[in-house]
């Protein structure tokens, strides 16, 4: 894992649009944690947001990313340990 990482809290929740996004749980930022912004999507293992509640918070290492047609977004292996924080 390179240096570029950092450790975040995210949570899952509802959009209000799904309208161009797959699946209806997503996972974002918990705010205050610049430049990791809860406007920001996360790719990150799809357990995240099919194994727990809505609103359940992790601890995770990411990264702010971009990718051509994707937008800016936060990157996360799906491979990665996390910690559930509640």
């Amino acid at each position: 894992m390179g240096k570029d990482y950092t450790e975040i809290v995210v949570e899952s929740f509802l959009p209000t649009s799904t309208a161009g996004l797959h699946g209806k749980v997503h996972i974002r930022p918990v705010a205050g944690q610049d430049p990791f912004l809860p406007s920001m999507f996360v790719e990150c293992s799809k357990e995240l947001s099919e194994d727990y509640e809505v609103g359940t918070k992790f601890l995770i290492k990411a990264k702010v990313t971009s990718r051509k047609g994707k937008g800016v977004f936060i990157y996360s292996s799906y491979k990665w340990r996390y910690v559930v924080l509640n």
